[in-house]
């Protein structure tokens, strides 16, 4: 077993968002009518809740997608592969105002299952969902949102019909740069669980 590295002696710095590392997410935001279209790249996503189902993302004012998101109260979070980096890199520092990113990047999109934004045949993983709540903070908006529905990619489904994340490749970021995600060194509850005991023959 490796030997835990000595990280006790800190330097203090003002607060700041300094979590990492962090999923990297394409959000779809529009209906395909008064609102085109558009993928926005998100750093600050996650899960919030689980009865019901709900994740957060948090958005700039500014940001092409953010009247969309607002007025519509939908949208959907495009889990991508790490083959995806680029373009996810793209579609954070352009913006939809100049550009119809799905198109440019070639990428293929479909409404969603219960809502109208983007789902994208790219990313292995999709949720769609349906805003509850909005929060304005400051610099961002929070959005919570419900998960109301969520796709995944079959061929990643295995006989059993476990849904193999760890054979897709995802994506991560962490202060400004983006990593694969690697290899999965336990489950949620590994630690305490019980080592089964020697077999007995007889």
């Amino acid at each position: 077993m490796e030997k835990a590295k000595d990280f006790s002696r800190k330097t203090v710095w003002p607060g700041s968002t300094q979590l990492a590392p962090v999923p990297v997410v394409l959000v779809g935001s529009g209906d395909g009518e008064k609102y085109p279209w558009n993928l926005v790249t998100i750093a600050w996503a996650g899960t919030v809740n689980s009865n019901p189902p709900m994740v957060s993302i948090s958005v700039r004012p500014e940001r092409h997608s953010f009247p969309a998101i607002r007025e519509l109260g939908v949208f959907t979070v495009n889990i991508p592969p790490a083959s995806l980096a680029k373009t996810v890199d793209w579609c954070g520092v352009v913006s939809g105002r100049d550009h119809d990113k799905i198109a440019e990047q070639h990428l293929t999109a479909v409404a969603g299952d219960k809502v109208c934004a983007p789902v994208l045949a790219e990313c292995p993983l999709v949720l769609e969902c349906k805003v509850a709540q909005s929060i304005d903070l400051g610099s961002h908006t929070l959005f919570l949102a419900e998960v109301v529905a969520v796709q995944a990619a079959e061929e990643l489904i295995d006989k059993s019909g476990k849904f193999r994340i760890d054979d897709a490749g995802l994506l991560g970021y962490a202060h400004g740069h983006y990593y694969e995600l690697g290899k999965c060194l336990g489950h949620f509850g590994y630690s305490v669980r019980k080592k089964p005991g020697p077999t007995i023959r007889r």
